[in-house]
């Protein structure tokens, strides 16, 4: 049996979990700060700020990639070669639109198909709210983070040389179904990573057996009241859920 850490190997703060997943809250853990800045250089494709360059160049926030100068990425990197064109490419991140950057800050659950969703109700990161967020089909669990990010972290970033606006999204606005996942998955890791996968194939997923959810998804095989009140009700029940859409 493997017995998962209770401290951060990194900074030894006490992880918390969050949707099978741990987590490491400490705003100065170093090992976490630049795993951030990482996950934010990947979405938006900042090319030549890898794990080796974040951590040569002593990165540990997204706001610090913004600070940099070629004089001192040079001296980091040993290179003006390569320093110029990092510093080109983090220039050039500036333009992005909200779409690309929102996914970017790592919020649970709220990647490129949530913003997307977004760039249809809002003109900019100002006009999101819980009527946005609903209008938007976004389900309680995105909705809960994105407030939450929205009110107690977003601060820290506002300052960032972005428009926070949304580049209107091609992405489809109808929902293929209203998905309530009961007790544990077995054809995904987590009920996050699955949760994900279904936004993205344009689902909505409720924590809650709500009147609009059109399938449980009950891949334990007991007979639940979850799963009884939904039978009754004609829901859909999925007993392998990667193979209900095609994974």
């Amino acid at each position: 049996m493997i017995t998962p850490p209770t401290n951060c190997p990194s900074c030894s703060y006490v992880l918390e979990w969050s949707n099978d997943i741990l987590y490491c809250r400490n705003p100065d853990c170093g090992a976490s700060g630049q795993k951030k800045v990482e996950h934010f250089a990947k979405s938006l494709k900042i090319k030549g700020l890898g794990p080796a360059a974040i951590e040569k160049l002593d990165i540990n926030s997204v706001d610090e990639i913004y600070e940099l100068s070629i004089e001192y990425i040079t001296l980091c990197l040993n290179s003006a070669k390569l320093a110029l064109k990092l510093f080109h490419e983090i220039k050039k991140s500036e333009s992005e639109p909200l779409n690309t950057v929102l996914p970017g800050f790592g919020i649970s659950l709220v990647g490129r198909t949530a913003a997307d969703k977004l760039s249809k109700v809002c003109d900019s990161i100002f006009d999101i709210d819980a009527d946005a967020c609903k209008r938007a089909g976004l389900g309680e669990k995105v909705t809960s983070n994105l407030l939450y990010w929205l009110e107690n972290d977003f601060d820290k970033y506002s300052h960032l040389p972005f428009s926070f606006e949304f580049e209107a999204s091609n992405i489809p606005t109808e929902v293929k179904g209203v998905v309530c996942i009961s007790g544990k998955l077995s054809s995904f890791k987590t009920k996050a990573e699955a949760t994900k996968v279904l936004e993205e194939l344009g689902y909505q997923v409720k924590d809650s057996l709500t009147k609009d959810v059109t399938i449980l998804v009950n891949e334990s095989g007991r007979e639940t009241d979850k799963t009884a009140k939904a039978r009754l009700s004609g829901i859909t029940i999925v007993n392998n859920l990667k193979q209900y859409i095609g994974e």
